[in-house]
């Protein structure tokens, strides 16, 4: 299978996984901006799991634009992160329909870091997956900004136990790191 059939189906799965999110946003049955701002937690959960799906997709999308050759354990490393972001739909809504609630949150932070060491993992077998020293392996380096991630992950899940809110900043951390783009893999292959 080639990279360009991965990346395909990945897009595909994020998009359905973006739409799934977005049912999650009903319309107020009033018709008052009290009404609308009543929908606040689910809005907010929305953006921001948006945002993580958007990132991962970026992510992918240049990680796979460097790959040269592809086996069995890529599959599964990309089916592995399929699946813990597939879960991000059912966390955000549990999150958002608690309005932050300990657990919630600190499940959705779970989600976060399963998908985070999901991602880390596909990296690692991609490495591997590749002849000799490639354009991917001088791009990724020591991948501190993944590594960093991690330990924002862990550290909010175990803030959420203290405060919701301590753990959705950590959350929004690890974002707000990843918005600021990442042009390793870009500087390598273009």
């Amino acid at each position: 299978m080639s990279a360009e059939r991965i990346k395909a189906f990945s897009d595909g799965v994020l998009a359905i996984i973006i739409t799934i999110m977005v049912l999650d946003l009903r319309p107020p049955h009033g018709e008052s901006l009290a009404d609308l701002a009543g929908l606040w937690p689910t809005f907010l959960a929305y953006v921001l799991s948006f945002l993580y799906v958007g990132i991962y997709w970026n992510n992918h999308h240049h990680l796979f634009s460097a790959v040269e050759k592809v086996d069995g354990a890529v599959l599964w490393a990309n089916i592995d992160l399929l699946f813990w972001l597939s879960l991000l739909p059912f966390a955000t809504a549990w999150a958002s329909d608690t309005r932050f609630a300990t657990l919630p949150v600190a499940l959705y932070g779970a989600v976060l870091l399963a998908a985070a060491v999901a991602y880390f993992i596909l990296v690692i077998v991609l490495l591997r997956a590749q002849d000799g020293e490639t354009a991917l392996h001088r791009a990724i380096g020591r991948d501190i900004k993944g590594k960093i991630s991690i330990v924002l992950y862990v550290l909010g899940i175990a803030g959420s136990f203290w405060s919701p809110w301590a753990g959705g900043v950590f959350y929004v951390l690890v974002a707000a790191m990843w918005l600021i783009p990442d042009r390793r893999i870009e500087r390598e292959i273009l």
